[in-house]
């Protein structure tokens, strides 16, 4: 699929060309990220190879979630908060039920049973948990009419930020530093894998070409939509988080398949609790800066019922350190639940 490489800088040229051509530009773009995604893919199983499983996925999530923290950063700038709320949730939800779910089923189908380090997915979980409780209290208080206005809303979101990224960061110290020997995963023979510096590099161009092509597919995809007839709330919850983390998806279902599921564990949870306790805080954050307004912490109700679920739903799966392809499924059907009824039953437009 690498001759796909070729439409990156087609797709590049269009958005300066005919950026008025929404749909085709949204083609374009989401042709151009497969191969990015293929070459991202090889690159961080070069790297994890050398590191490990545990770190290697950490690397993985980190990159893949850099994309979608400079295209928020762009949506924050224009004063698109809807669309950065809805991909916080929606990625979220993604990774822990689509990206874990297809792992589980497609590693499945090769091997009978597949296992993993149970203490990184519970590590993961309760760092889930504790974004939840996060999203939780500023709707809730908003809906209970308990805050007179936007003023404390927005007091009680920066608070929660600083504490989720303080959170984050000792929660990294625990597996990487402190306690590190709880979360190797199991050893692997290297492979046919790239030098070390070549995969480093290839990593770095290939995220910023990433960044570069998603925020074409950012900037398209609202207008495609409407061609489509899907609604903005079903764009940034499921199309935006599927298409921003293609390239997490091709290396963790690439590890599943090759029963090395310590490492697409490691990418689906990790990146779900790093958009919860590091990019959506952070952005809570850089809005105080380059935003029109502070942006707060406050998610309208079906997302955070369906962040709350997600977070459950893993939590629950993942608690036996072992896996086969129904279990897949069944995160995969949570998922599909969450798309038809965003789809057919959209939020009301605030």
């Amino acid at each position: 699929m690498l001759w796909l490489l070729a439409l990156v800088p087609v797709a590049l040229l269009a958005a300066k060309l005919v950026p008025t051509a929404h749909t085709l530009l949204f083609v374009l773009s989401v042709l151009a990220i497969v191969p990015l995604a293929a070459l991202l893919s090889h690159a961080t199983e070069s790297v994890a190879e050398k590191t490990g499983d545990t770190v290697g996925g950490l690397l993985n999530a980190t990159l893949g979630n850099l994309t979608e923290l400079v295209i928020a950063a762009a949506a924050l700038r224009a004063g698109e908060y809807a669309l950065v709320k809805g991909s916080i949730a929606g990625a979220i939800v993604t990774n822990t039920l689509f990206l874990l779910g297809a792992s589980f089923f497609l590693g499945g189908l090769k091997h009978h049973f597949q296992e993993y380090n149970r203490a990184t997915a519970r590590l993961d979980a309760a760092l889930l948990f504790l974004a939840a409780i996060a999203l939780v209290s500023p709707s809730a208080i908003a809906k209970a009419d308990l805050v007179p206005g936007a003023a404390l809303s927005q007091k009680l979101s920066l608070a929660l930020a600083v504490l989720l990224i303080v959170g984050y960061g000792l929660g990294l110290l625990f597996s990487l530093k402190t306690h590190r020997e709880i979360f190797a995963g199991a050893e692997h023979a290297e492979g046919h894998s790239w030098p070390i510096g070549l995969a480093l590099i290839t990593l770095a161009v290939v995220t910023v070409l990433v960044a570069l092509v998603s925020e074409i597919f950012v900037e398209s995809v609202q207008k495609a939509a409407e061609t489509f007839g899907m609604s903005q709330a079903f764009v940034g919850f499921i199309v935006v988080a599927l298409v921003g983390g293609a390239a997490e998806m091709a290396v963790a279902f690439s590890a599943a398949r090759k029963d090395r599921l310590d490492l697409s564990v490691g990418i689906a949870l990790g990146s779900a609790s790093q958009i919860a306790l590091f990019v959506g805080p952070v952005l809570v954050l850089l809005s105080y800066v380059i935003a029109p307004t502070p942006m707060d912490l406050q998610f309208w109700p079906g997302a955070v019922v369906m962040v709350f679920v997600a977070t459950l739903v893993a939590a629950f799966i993942t608690s036996g350190g072992r896996s086969a392809w129904f279990v897949g499924v069944l995160l995969l059907f949570v998922y599909a639940i969450f798309a038809i009824t965003l789809y057919l039953w959209p939020p009301p437009v605030q």
